[in-house]
């Protein structure tokens, strides 16, 4: 008796051990499963948060956009300085950004505008460009407290334009100093975006 007792002693620890291990292995497979998945989701990058990528002011320039792509690029030393001998004027950071407004049509994601933003004489401003032959144009410029006839004088530029306050825009409303640094960040964001996103000029 004592000794069948004893063999089903040892029975039932051997069964618990078995069930241990194997409750030990199932914890297991999930864990690495999930930590595959995260890794593939990296690798090939989850949507972005498109919603987030835009700042109110560049969202109500485009109120047909459902999304929006914040676009970052870094420019050369070259790229810098034939944009500043250009400009006449010193970059105010290498590091570019632009906004890439989207529209969904029946499924379908479609870019409908690019937008900076530009700081001069204290404000800041909203330039919306649109690309005709490969090449920015500025559309719309936005900034509150500046008279829209001043502003207004922008829209159809390119990049080969002059934007000399006095000849080739007037101050309409605007101080005479915060007109040229609103027409000079213009005049850097412009050449900036027609070296990065611009087709190369055959002139």
């Amino acid at each position: 008796m004592k000794k069948f007792t004893v063999i089903t002693m040892l029975a039932l620890l051997v069964a618990v051990a078995i069930a241990a291990a194997c409750s030990s292995g199932a914890n297991t497979t999930p864990a690495n499963t999930n930590k595959a998945k995260n890794n593939t989701n990296a690798v090939n990058g989850a949507p972005a948060k498109s919603e987030d990528d835009a700042p109110a002011s560049v969202k109500t320039a485009f109120p047909d956009a459902q999304s929006f792509t914040k676009q970052h690029k870094d420019l050369t030393k070259d790229q810098i300085a034939d944009i500043e001998k250009e400009a006449g004027a010193k970059l105010p950071d290498t590091d570019h950004h632009s906004y890439l407004a989207f529209s969904t049509t029946g499924g379908a994601r479609k870019q409908i505008g690019a937008a900076t933003i530009v700081t001069a004489g204290g404000k800041d401003f909203v330039i919306v460009y649109e690309n005709k032959e490969g090449k920015p144009y500025i559309k719309e410029i936005r900034g509150e407290g500046v008279p829209t006839p001043f502003l207004a004088q922008f829209v159809g530029k390119g990049h080969d334009d002059k934007f000399q306050i006095g000849k080739d825009l007037k101050a309409n409303g605007v101080d005479d100093a915060t007109a040229k640094a609103i027409a000079q960040a213009v005049k850097t964001d412009i050449l900036t975006m027609q070296t990065l996103y611009g087709t190369v000029d055959k002139h």
